[in-house]
């Protein structure tokens, strides 16, 4: 017997829709690549989407069609996100911080027929269009008096494409797991890999997202996404603030510390979320110039671990809650956030900034198990380590392309990352399996070497990397940035060390680096830190 309910599907056009009828006059604002702050709200953003979902309809685009997008976060970017998967067409962001070469790459895997793009990026567009066949519409994201000069023939101003669709559309219904957008994967070892969502997966991720052990947002909350709309959809976020109807304030290029505090303070910001260089940059210069928030209270960290020193600054100086989140392309990304249960309320400080540490429990529709090295499932004891498996609604089953080649284990996605569970669930990531150092059958967490090290007063940045030794397989070198003006020798900084890890576990080495190479999504690239220093002599290989 089925139930007697409704059956609708679940469609991203429905966020917009809803925001737009509850929501329809709260602000979104945009620091555009023209220079100036732009502001519209839900409504006039409904409004665009369907107007360029009408124009692209007239184009002759199709259900399934990918439509590329090289752009910073701003409103013509959501609108897109409206417009392109509204139609069942899929949205495909691309890494703009990419190598033209790969951009290529990429666009020809997916096999774009449109790119719409910011005009910062005008060069990078110049590179690589020409060698990708299906790509026939370039759409420069802005109007035509800021039309920038073009290699490329044939590209149109956004504002005219918007101008050129009727305003009146019904959003088609259509299949809940229809594609809705396509992602690729960082590609640090190979060529990038497509990871698509469906509408289904994404509303599902969106529900989950909002909730109170999640991120926890509602129409309260004034959000700015630092998290780039080209890596994983910024985690979600636009699609949240929709559904919630909360205002939404958005950065474009500008991600240095003075630029997004300038905002934070300007509009009011209570959350935000981005990666942990990021907040670097913002707590070097609020320190700096001796500033305080007004308004943010909360904001999320993920795309790599958070140091224990950064999440103590944010929590102990500036009265700003951290949630720590973890995830993947793959995992849509959210597969698990950092929210504390009322058993915790009664440990103490430094007991609750150690759990937050951790990257938390997951919520409903997703569920994990370590393994060892044998496949053999591992206690959830908070000490035994092994290779975080996940399965749920918005996690992966095939790469795109490749749908002939499963990567799941027994239905299940093997993560790459290393960590315990503690009895409550809570996951602690130790390593990437790759970046693990393994020193005489025992390992290394490289992340708590980095963590260690960037507690020094005299470190802004530090990763650890294993390198070979004769006797012990690999040992850890540290690679370490000072602060400016900062002194620091290698004994200092080993010394570091002594009563914080056992002695075996203290690096080997310290090299001092100018900076620490970032990947195209923030994260420390630790494959170029080891073509650059995985040969260097060890002092205690002789």
């Amino acid at each position: 017997m089925n139930g007697l309910m409704m059956q609708e599907s679940l469609l991203i056009s429905s966020l917009i829709r809803y925001a737009d009828r509850f929501h329809g006059d709260t602000e979104i604002v945009s620091r555009r690549v023209e220079g100036d702050i732009h502001r519209t709200n839900y409504r006039e953003i409904h409004a665009r989407a369907k107007r360029i979902a009408n124009a692209l309809l007239a184009q002759g685009v199709k259900p399934g069609d990918r439509i590329a997008t090289l752009a910073w976060n701003g409103y013509r970017h959501m609108e897109l996100y409206f417009a392109i998967s509204g139609i069942g067409a899929v949205m495909h962001t691309i890494n703009p911080r990419l190598h033209p070469g790969q951009i290529a790459w990429i666009a020809n895997d997916a096999a774009d027929t449109w790119l719409f793009y910011d005009i910062t990026f005008q060069p990078l567009v110049d590179a690589f269009a020409g060698q990708c066949p299906t790509l026939g519409r370039l759409v420069a994201m802005t109007d035509k008096a800021h039309l920038p000069a073009s290699k490329v023939d044939g590209v149109i101003a956004y504002e005219d494409l918007v101008e050129a669709g009727s305003p009146e559309l019904e959003w088609p219904d259509f299949d809940e797991n229809a594609a809705s957008s396509l992602c690729y994967t960082s590609g640090t070892t190979g060529n990038p890999k497509g990871v698509l969502y469906s509408h289904r997966s994404t509303l599902l991720h969106t529900m989950m997202g909002v909730s109170p052990d999640v991120l926890g947002l509602s129409a309260s909350d004034v959000i700015l996404p630092v998290v780039p709309m080209f890596h994983v959809n910024a985690w979600g976020v636009p699609y949240m603030a929709a559904l919630t109807g909360a205002k939404l304030v958005f950065p474009g290029p500008a991600l240095d510390g003075a630029s997004l505090y300038e905002l934070f303070e300007a509009e009011g910001v209570t959350v935000s979320a981005g990666v942990p260089t990021v907040w670097q940059g913002l707590l070097n210069h609020v320190m700096q110039k001796g500033l305080r928030f007004s308004t943010m209270r909360r904001t999320v960290v993920g795309g790599s671990a958070c140091p224990p020193a950064m999440l103590a600054k944010f929590e102990n100086e500036y009265d700003v809650q951290v949630l720590h989140a973890w995830g993947m392309t793959e995992t849509s990304p959210i597969g698990s956030a950092c929210a504390l249960k009322p058993k915790h309320r009664g440990l103490s400080h430094e007991q609750i900034l150690a759990l937050k540490g951790k990257q938390g429990r997951p919520p409903y529709g997703v569920n994990i198990r370590i393994v060892g090295d044998e496949g053999e499932d591992l206690p959830w004891d908070d000490e035994a380590q092994g290779e975080l498996l996940i399965k749920g609604p918005w996690v992966l089953r095939r790469y795109f392309n490749r749908e002939d080649e499963s990567p799941l284990l027994d239905g299940w996605f093997p993560t790459g990352d290393v960590c315990t569970i503690d009895p409550d669930g809570y996951i602690h990531i130790t390593d990437r399996s790759k970046d693990v150092i393994k020193s005489g059958g025992e390992w290394i967490s490289s992340i708590d070497i980095e963590n260690i090290a960037m507690a020094h007063p005299a470190v802004a940045m530090a990763a650890c990397i294993a390198v070979p030794h004769p006797k012990w397989d690999e040992r850890p070198l540290l690679v370490v940035v000072k602060r400016p003006d900062a002194e620091l020798g290698r004994e200092e900084m080993l010394a570091w060390f002594a009563d914080k890890v056992a002695k075996w576990q203290i690096p080997d080495d310290v090299v001092f680096a100018d900076a620490i190479p970032l990947g195209a999504t923030g994260k420390m690239l630790k494959t170029a830190l080891r073509d650059a220093y995985g040969k260097h002599p060890l002092p205690t290989a002789d």
